[in-house]
């Protein structure tokens, strides 16, 4: 006999933690500057074509021009770097690594609620190739069962 309590008691509710959620925010090492704007990030990222990001840049790391910068992901060159549909090649300053506390970061933008759903609601592979996110900016939760 199968017994269903319901409401769930929170202690049973797993905690909602940034690491459960992917895409990830990443902290950046080195920014490129052009046309487009190529991030290099510490570590693998797991972003995709498509995906809508911010730049989040303290006053150590120079660049400030970029800081709050929205822009899509345009392609994926390593699995470290992503470049962005923001226009740098004026008027920006260089990057400068720093040591400071606050870190450079990118953060997956996660509100867009707008395009098309695939069938299976979690990709679209693209005519290149690539697969991007069904809906920009959604989130894939990945805690835990």
């Amino acid at each position: 006999m199968t017994v269903i309590s319901y409401p769930i008691p929170a202690y049973s509710n797993v905690p909602i933690n940034a690491e459960y959620f992917q895409p990830s925010r990443f902290v950046i090492s080195a920014i490129t500057q052009g046309t487009t704007t190529t991030v290099t990030t510490t570590q693998d990222t797991n972003y995709v074509i498509g995906q809508l990001v911010r730049l989040i840049i303290p006053p150590t790391y120079g660049s400030r021009q970029l800081n709050g910068s929205e822009g899509y992901i345009l392609s994926i060159p390593s699995t470290n770097q992503i470049v962005l549909s923001i226009d740098s090649s004026q008027n920006v300053n260089p990057f400068i690594a720093s040591s400071s506390s606050d870190q450079a970061q990118t953060l997956a933008i996660g509100d867009v609620n707008s395009g098309f759903i695939s069938a299976t609601g979690r990709s679209v592979p693209t005519i290149n190739g690539n697969t991007q996110t069904g809906v920009p900016g959604s989130f894939i939760n990945i805690s835990p069962q």
